[in-house]
């Protein structure tokens, strides 16, 4: 609270006749208060915190949107490019009494793996805005995969048992056929929520035993 002072100032002043007559001018002046010099650190301490608390408040409410968008560009290899990509947005899914779909980009020929047989596939798993999250063409090889063993995800599994060798087929798998507890982001990876749909690009590059037999 500001306080005020009063200071009075006498004077003589000649008049005429010789006689002196004394004035008092009263001045009034406002005295800047200890207490508000003191407190000047603390607020300019306060308006900086203020200021850092609505940055860091920003920063954590883009926090979702982020996970996505604060990935690099993704400049990697894949099975079905944006065009192929395009191509599928005509084709019609078959869908299984699962619930797991898929589009055959290029059928293959030959049998389909039986239960229990090795196959060797190459896939580009990605989430349903495909954004990659595992590939083995990062890996620089194919996977082997026992079809039905359950080795992999129920989703994949499944739907390698009707695929042909030299086949590629886009998997559109369900969230109860995918990733349970789901997988956490890595650098350059997205995330994947528990339970969530996901995608999956898959060759079938051949079957060892069964080409074997042939």
């Amino acid at each position: 609270m500001a306080l005020a002072t009063q200071k009075a100032f006498c004077s003589s002043r000649p008049i005429v006749g010789g006689r002196t007559r004394t004035s008092a001018v009263r001045v009034c002046c406002q005295a800047r208060p200890a207490q508000q010099a003191a407190d000047a650190p603390r607020r300019s301490f306060l308006q900086k915190s203020a200021a850092l608390a609505a940055a860091a408040a920003v920063l954590v409410g883009s926090q979702s949107a982020a996970v996505a968008a604060s990935l690099p560009p993704q400049d990697i290899k894949v099975l079905c490019d944006a065009e192929c990509s395009a191509s599928l947005e005509s084709t019609e899914a078959v869908t299984l009494p699962s619930g797991l779909k898929y589009k055959d980009i290029i059928p293959g020929s030959g049998p389909s793996p039986p239960v229990g047989f090795q196959v060797v596939a190459h896939y580009v798993a990605m989430t349903p805005n495909l954004r990659v999250f595992d590939s083995s063409l990062e890996k620089g090889k194919p996977y082997d995969i026992r079809v039905g063993a359950g080795q992999v995800i129920k989703g994949l599994d499944e739907g390698l048992l009707t695929m042909k060798p030299g086949g590629l087929r886009r998997l559109y798998i369900p969230g109860e056929m995918a990733f349970p507890k789901g997988l956490r982001a890595a650098a350059g990876r997205p995330a994947v929520p528990p339970a969530s749909p996901v995608v999956f690009d898959v060759q079938l590059l051949y079957i060892p035993g069964l080409e074997a037999d042939e």
